[in-house]
């Protein structure tokens, strides 16, 4: 069975607002690391769309955009590359290597878990509460930036019920974000 992992950066307030968070070139190559540990990416339609505007490439040209750094073209590459399956009431059709994933979100990510390969992995807000709500997250990494943002979304905001992890892996980065990698005592 594929494990599903969730990875999300926040800051020691618990805000999950990307822009709270700096990236750098060594948190690229770890995001990029992470999407290699997987065979398909699962999201909902917000970091869907905030990914495909960000780090599609042209399919034609295959020209890297002007404001891409080349410490990001890896993760683009990587990104792009992976399968995506999108949970999404609004959205027609996707691209972008996508599929939508309609249905009962409970079945229709048990059916991909129990699918052969390396794993899915998650990212954002709104899906991985939902998955987090049924006990489908495999894995959980909170990068925690050297940060206070004083304003939210804040992880995982309103889970109804606790969820007991252990820790498993730990990584610091010279920005001073910590990555912690936990599973589910199950």
């Amino acid at each position: 069975m594929r494990p599903l992992r969730y990875s999300i950066n926040i800051t020691l307030d618990g805000c999950c607002d990307h822009n709270a968070c700096a990236t750098d070139e060594e948190l690229h190559r770890h995001a990029t690391e992470n999407i290699k540990r997987a065979d398909a990416l699962l999201f909902g339609r917000v970091i869907y769309e905030m990914m495909e505007g960000a780090f599609r490439l042209p399919a034609q040209t295959g020209v890297i955009p002007d404001w891409m750094k080349p410490w990001m073209v890896p993760f683009a590459h990587t990104i792009n590359a992976t399968k995506k399956y999108v949970v999404s009431n609004t959205l027609e059709q996707v691209d972008w290597n996508a599929e939508l994933l309609r249905g009962n979100l409970a079945n229709a990510v048990q059916q991909l878990k129990q699918q052969p390969g390396k794993g899915i992995f998650t990212g954002g807000v709104t899906l991985p509460l939902a998955l987090a709500e049924l006990g489908l997250i495999d894995e959980y990494e909170f990068i925690v930036h050297p940060r206070v943002a004083g304003y939210g979304p804040t992880l995982l905001a309103g889970l109804p019920t606790l969820v007991d992890l252990k820790l498993v892996d730990r990584l610091e980065f010279s920005s001073g974000a910590v990555a912690m990698r936990y599973e589910p005592r199950r």
